[in-house]
């Protein structure tokens, strides 16, 4: 089964640039699972989720369709990366307690995933898919970016990330759901941290191999002028950390 794969060009900035997620989502996920043998976390990408998982579970399995994501991924005792599509994991049936997406599963085939997910899953054990979409930076520097995503590299985007600008409302979802209370992503970021962060966009990637330029410096120069306060400047405004958010959306459920 082939996969859509944006990402694995830009493996090693993906690993160092994405946002982490919070502790507390993976405190209240383990929370729930009857046991805390295995988790599995499918699209691992960078394994930044895989990593947290190890504080819960006594065994977590990171997989991703991407060879170049699992090499990019950094080691941590407790997780064993591996190659593999969503919709076949390798796992052993009834072998999983936890099942963690993050970020991904719109780019699934959703039938044979969740099909994939039943089977490893034991029972009563625990899917969770979660997602981001665009951050909203402070006051007078949103207008830039929300032009930047909706209108620049707007028409550069996968199908697929309708679903993540829904906040995966529409998402079918073949489990018990379990309603999720509200999690953040929170970063004290500067000008270039954020921009590296963007530099990682799929509809970036997209935007300069049809275009043949790069539109980040035209958002760069335009945030510039406002990123931060005059009494920063001396200092070099650009260098001035904000705080962001990124407000996460979730669907949860358990096997029956």
């Amino acid at each position: 089964m082939k996969f859509k794969d944006h990402f694995s060009t830009g493996s090693p900035d993906y690993a160092a640039f994405r946002p982490t997620y919070p502790p507390a989502l993976f405190t209240w996920l383990a929370g729930l699972c009857n046991r805390r043998e295995r988790a599995w976390d499918c699209a691992t990408g960078n394994g930044q989720a895989a990593r947290e998982l190890t504080h819960h579970f006594k065994q977590v399995i990171a997989t991703d369709a991407s060879a170049q994501q699992i090499a990019a991924a950094e080691a941590c005792p407790g997780v064993e990366y591996r190659v593999a599509q969503a919709e076949a994991s390798g796992l052993e049936a009834g072998s999983v307690d936890l099942i963690t997406v993050a970020q991904a599963v719109h780019w699934f085939d959703l039938e044979h995933f969740y099909a994939e997910a039943r089977r490893v899953l034991h029972p009563g054990g625990v899917i969770a898919l979660w997602g981001y979409g665009r951050l909203v930076l402070p006051d007078a520097l949103d207008p830039a970016l929300e032009r930047f995503y909706s209108h620049i590299v707007g028409p550069y985007w996968p199908p697929e990330r309708t679903l993540v600008d829904d906040g995966y409302r529409g998402l079918a979802f073949p489990f018990a759901e379990i309603p999720a209370p509200d999690f953040a992503i929170e970063v004290n970021w500067t000008l270039p941290r954020l921009m590296a962060y963007l530099s990682t966009w799929s509809a970036v990637a997209r935007y300069i191999a049809a275009v043949g330029t790069n539109p980040l410096p035209a958002l760069e120069a335009e945030l510039a002028a406002r990123w931060g306060s005059q009494d920063s400047a001396a200092n070099g405004q650009n260098a001035l950390a904000l705080r962001l958010e990124w407000p996460l959306f979730l669907r949860v459920g358990r096997q029956a």
